[in-house]
């Protein structure tokens, strides 16, 4: 049966919509209007590299089963959905426009899969050890979280690597990285047989016989995504230097030693919160697959190009860290960094969206 999904951000959001078309199922990309409009006139392009292929192949959604539209947050029917994806960077959820389509979602009491680095604060109060924390800083604006029942949201880690080639339009998609979404479970039984079941259904999917990276896997594990924290901590963020933005290759192994001390940190943050290690990545993995990141983290890029805010997974990690009683100096200099290049472009006049 096909499911028809709400997918809020239409950049990262195609990567996770172009699998459910492949897999029959019908997608709502929300984003602005201009490239809302682009999309419904030309759908979207994920350039994605098949394994043993040596070039990306282009998937492009007017050629697959499912049916795509592209629409304003103001013209989104929430009666229309089975399950929300939130692709937006943490930030834009601030607008005024987002944040009105976000109260009507949640009381619809529609399902949420984050594919956001940013934890939803709902979904972090589901952790015990979480749930009487005090995280607001972290966000932009908490009060958007606010109205969200926490069994109702589970995050998806996003490790898949992708981003908007800036000389193409914005509806394509450049995959560099094609690992998996790896989710966490809902309260609901029912919301997870139909997570289960698109899971199923994208796993399914081939191109001319061939198998397509990126799936989505489904884990009983509230910890699983939390093994995407130690990745941005130790790459993405270490990007944002006080000078010009480094690759994700180099902030992790520029100092080897020093990259690991700060995972394994991460990890064992997970760990006390609840974490099985089995859930957490290996450090010598992660710096395998960190080898072939040769460009800034999407957090980098966004400082560079002047935002005034990010996603702040390094402070709500400096936050936890500290009221667990295990602070970090490493982490800390990180959240330094970060504050000084916000602040920087604020000082200046920054309004640069994400």
């Amino acid at each position: 049966m096909a499911r028809n999904i709400l997918i809020l951000g239409a950049s990262y959001g195609s990567l996770l919509g172009t699998k459910l078309l492949m897999a029959r199922h019908n997608v709502t990309l929300v984003c602005r209007a201009k490239t809302a409009e682009l999309i419904n006139r030309d759908g979207t392009e994920v350039r994605i590299k098949l394994r043993d292929e040596a070039v990306h192949r282009a998937i492009f959604s007017r050629d697959l089963p499912g049916k795509l539209d592209a629409v304003t947050p103001a013209d989104v029917d929430v009666s229309r959905y089975d399950l929300v994806g939130l692709a937006m960077q943490e930030p834009q959820y601030t607008n005024h426009t987002v944040r009105v389509l976000m109260v009507k979602i949640a009381a619809a009491k529609l399902p949420c899969l984050s594919i956001m680095n940013m934890p939803p604060l709902p979904y972090l109060k589901r952790i015990p050890a979480l749930a009487n924390m005090d995280l607001e800083e972290a966000y932009t604006n908490a009060q958007v979280w606010e109205r969200f029942e926490p069994g109702l949201v589970t995050l998806c880690s996003p490790d898949p690597q992708a981003f908007r080639p800036p000389e193409e339009a914005a509806n394509v998609l450049h995959v560099g990285l094609p690992t998996n979404f790896k989710a966490s479970v809902f309260a609901d039984e029912k919301h997870n047989k139909l997570l289960r079941e698109l899971e199923a259904d994208i796993d399914a999917v081939t191109l001319d016989g061939q198998d397509v990276p990126v799936k989505l896997k489904v884990f009983d594990s509230l910890f699983v995504p939390l093994a995407k924290w130690s990745m941005l901590l130790t790459g993405n963020y270490r990007c944002i230097t006080p000078h010009e933005p480094q690759s994700i290759r180099d902030a992790v192994h520029g100092d080897l030693k020093r990259s690991q001390t700060i995972y394994d940190h991460v990890d064992a943050v997970a760990r006390r919160l609840g974490a099985d290690p089995q859930d957490q990545v290996p450090f010598a993995k992660y710096a395998k697959a960190a080898e072939s990141l040769l460009k800034p983290s999407s957090a980098a890029r966004a400082v560079a190009s002047g935002a005034p805010f990010i996603e702040r997974v390094d402070l709500l990690v400096k936050l936890i860290s500290h009221q667990l009683g295990v602070p970090n100096a490493e982490i800390d200099r990180t959240v330094e960094t970060v504050d000084q290049k916000l602040n920087e472009k604020i000082v200046q006049g920054g309004s640069g969206a994400q």
